[in-house]
């Protein structure tokens, strides 16, 4: 069987566990970055750490993640896709339940790391695994749809930290307890998802591609996209990200990573902390942090609606755009609700980039170096992931969205330097 009827064949139910089964452990994912937020600000209160230590504790798990992105990447080029996918559950499952039995901020911010390298190794890997399965059509739209269930874990670690973490001093063990599920989870996709047919036939295994091909073919119809006149596929040669053929478009991914992990971080990580010091209370700002995670949701339905319609790069740059709006909305907000709507247009705005942004990168690089390129992206943006939790303590109050929203803007302007990639994907 031809590799292209996976671009061509209808969406059948096996999409569709694929698509569910990964976005659980992308799910599972954002609520253990998700919860650090609700912890940095537990830990202030009650082991009275300083915003120093918190700043380390948030950070030093993005440490462990700019590194396990990359080697992820790298891994997964070489073992298989479900291989490394399961594996990063795995580790950072068993290391977020250790965490809960943390006697001291360095035991905990030990762990952290951990997490960190398993939590960093599964982005890439699983947005690199769901996109060489989806047909050519809709293949923007599933990647989204993948990124949207960071939302979904955002909300569940935002409902856990308000009703969990919040209502006791060992609240935030029981969180961390919660967050060792994945390691159970990894199991799941070990067994129950196919190896993606493209690595399989790069490696040579040709009949075991075969016969993922035929299973997902004998599955149940769910439905049949809209046919459009295919771009073509870009048949590139390259051993190296940084080959001339790919140079331009590696550094644009990277700087786009960079300044939306700076940005998204420093915030994110930081809103309840930043609410709790203008005097809300620990549950109010909990509670504020709440509402404006479930914004998300409207702003990854908003980014597959206009993916496939206005293409990648469009949708991302409007994204951005409107991200850096948002911030500056943000730092204008005097009211309680000025902070909460300004909050909730900066979480839609800001996660509706990140589902674009997920949805480009495997498209930009061939089979042989697509988990390499999209790992290798995300590790260099995770370097601002490391020094946003540091830096915002630094930065004066009054001008700290004013930051993110410039860095929103240059994420914005790099975004241009991306070639369109709707309706295609590197042979």
């Amino acid at each position: 069987m031809s590799q292209a009827q996976l671009d061509t064949m209808p969406v059948t139910r096996a999409h569709a566990k694929i698509l569910g089964t990964s976005g659980l452990g992308w799910a599972m994912d954002a609520m253990d970055v998700g919860l650090m937020s609700f912890i940095m600000a537990a830990l202030v209160a009650h082991w009275g750490i300083t915003p120093t230590q918190s700043s380390w504790l948030g950070s030093i798990g993005f440490v462990g993640m700019a590194i396990g992105a990359s080697l992820g990447g790298l891994l997964a080029d070489k073992f298989g896709r479900r291989n490394i996918f399961a594996l990063t559950l795995l580790v950072y499952g068993v290391a977020t339940g250790a965490s809960a039995a943390s006697t001291s901020l360095g035991m905990l911010i030990a762990l952290r790391f951990v997490v960190g390298l398993g939590l960093g190794a599964e982005l890439p890997v699983a947005s690199t695994y769901v996109s060489e399965f989806a047909p050519r059509q809709v293949r923007g739209r599933m990647v989204v749809l993948l990124e949207a269930f960071w939302a979904v874990g955002w909300i569940l670690a935002a409902v856990i930290g308000t009703f969990v973490v919040g209502q006791s001093e060992q609240g935030w063990r029981w969180a961390l307890l919660i967050g060792c599920a994945p390691a159970a989870y990894a199991f799941v996709v070990r067994l129950g998802l196919p190896e993606s047919v493209r690595y399989l036939r790069a490696k040579g295994h040709h009949e075991q591609a075969d016969e993922v091909i035929a299973k997902i073919r004998s599955s149940k119809v769910l439905f049949r996209p809209v046919e459009r006149e295919a771009s073509g596929a870009e048949d590139i040669q390259a051993n190296s990200i940084f080959a001339p053929v790919l140079r331009r478009r590696t550094i644009a991914l990277w700087t786009v990573w960079l300044c939306i992990n700076f940005a998204y971080y420093g915030a994110f990580l930081w809103i309840p902390s930043l609410l709790h010091a203008d005097g809300y209370t620990l549950v109010k700002s909990f509670g504020f942090t709440l509402i404006m995670t479930i914004a998300q949701l409207p702003g990854y339905a908003l980014a597959a609606l206009l993916i496939e319609r206005w293409g990648r790069r469009p949708t991302l740059a409007t994204m951005l755009i409107g991200s850096a709006l948002s911030a500056v909305a943000f730092a204008l907000a005097s009211t309680d609700w000025q902070v909460v709507v300004a909050g909730c247009c900066l979480s839609m705005m800001n996660l509706g980039a990140w589902g674009a942004l997920y949805a480009i990168g495997p498209e930009l690089y061939p089979t042989n170096l697509r988990a390499t390129g999209t790992g290798q992206a995300a590790a260099f943006g995770r370097l601002a992931s490391i020094v946003a939790p540091l830096a915002v303590p630094l930065i004066p109050r009054g001008a700290l969205f004013f930051v993110f929203s410039a860095a929103f803007i240059i994420a914005a302007t790099a975004s241009f330097l991306l070639p369109e990639q709707r309706g295609r994907m590197v042979a």
